[in-house]
């Protein structure tokens, strides 16, 4: 659904950075801010999830096995594994 707001152009100029800074449209950027303003995307609740991902012991097994271990970034590797996800969620024929 589409929502019109009106703002002051110092307002606006200032959301354009910020959007700009984060990499994401001034849509996304205030769609962001909604989601956190009514409960939807609590920084804190998120960080406390990974929190505790993180203290899962598969997860503890894998970072004591790579610890100090630079990998390279396989980014075919990635992008086949993106897409085989992804087609496994979706269907379909990307690629």
């Amino acid at each position: 659904m589409a929502v019109s707001v009106r703002m002051d152009p110092l307002l606006e100029k200032q959301l354009e950075q910020a959007a700009k800074r984060q990499g994401v449209t001034k849509s996304q950027f205030i769609v962001d801010a909604v989601e956190r303003a009514l409960g939807r995307k609590n920084p804190y609740e998120l960080m406390m999830a990974l929190k505790a991902e993180e203290a899962r012991p598969e997860y503890q097994a894998l970072a004591k096995a790579f610890a100090r271990v630079e990998q390279p970034y396989d980014s075919d590797g990635s992008r086949a594994a993106i897409v085989k996800k992804l087609k496994a969620k979706h269907g379909g024929s990307a690629g």
